[in-house]
């Protein structure tokens, strides 16, 4: 018991910079409190104690803002930070080393009884604050689920999943596509790149900065090659200058 304890504030202490010291988390933490709670709720659950599991539940919402059913499974490490208006349902499985932040719901869209009806979190998830995941299919391990996100389809491991409804990103193009934009100084994480118009005009400014840069890298080269066959040629310095502004383009779009 108190190995898993100090596993669980260890791991705050690593996630949150915020963190200062292990009294600290173990007094004022309401997402760890939940932790502990629920896992006395769940033993009351699984030994046939209904009613004292859901009353168990019920006072930990009371005290922590995060409503967790007793009859869901969470695994070690797990992490609700700041939580508040968090809701895992009855048959939610929540992996090893995932993190969850306020206001999300792992929720169903059946009323079967005894059906798998909420979804299963791999291990190291993250979820972002307000995403909503409904029903009984699984988020695969180290997958990340953007603020606000409405997953309602499996997430594919290492992947992530924006926008409303959720799009999943894992193929190269979109991988490019982020890298270059966060060299650029924006980002179009979180948000629903097929849908928001503002997104797909930033995608398409990042991809023609991205394949002008190409092209340069390519012109540069060939003049390289000029200049060695001919001594005598002189590169045009104008061509270094760089006209593209991505501070004032973020500036414009409110970023």
């Amino acid at each position: 018991m108190f190995t898993r304890l100090r596993s669980d504030i260890q791991c705050i202490l690593e996630r949150d910079p915020a963190a200062r010291s292990a009294f600290e988390v173990l007094t004022c933490y309401p997402g760890l409190h939940a932790v502990m709670l629920h896992r006395l709720a769940h033993w009351c659950w699984i030994h046939g104690l209904k009613w004292l599991g859901r009353f168990v539940s019920h006072l930990s919402r009371f005290f922590t803002g995060i409503e967790i059913h007793p009859g869901a499974r969470i695994g070690e490490r797990v992490f609700f930070d700041h939580a508040m208006g968090v809701v895992v349902g009855e048959t939610a499985e929540i992996g090893d080393g995932c993190t969850i932040y306020q206001g999300v719901t792992l929720g169903g869209t059946s009323l079967y009884k005894g059906a798998k009806r909420h979804p299963t979190l791999g291990r190291n998830v993250v979820v972002g604050a307000g995403a909503q995941v409904l029903g009984g299919f699984e988020v695969g391990e180290g997958a990340r689920i953007g603020s606000n996100a409405v997953v309602v389809k499996p997430v594919p491991a290492g992947a992530t999943a924006v926008g409303n409804p959720a799009r999943i990103i894992q193929a190269d193009s979109d991988v490019r596509r982020e890298q270059a934009a966060s060299q650029m100084g924006f980002s179009a994480y979180g948000v629903t790149q097929s849908d928001d118009p503002l997104s797909q005009a930033m995608r398409g400014l990042i991809d023609n900065a991205s394949s002008q840069e190409h092209q340069i890298a390519l012109l540069w080269q060939a003049i390289e090659k000029l200049s060695q066959q001919q001594r005598d040629c002189v590169p045009v310095d104008a061509a270094r200058q760089e006209n593209f502004q991505a501070g004032k383009l973020s500036q414009m779009v409110g970023k």
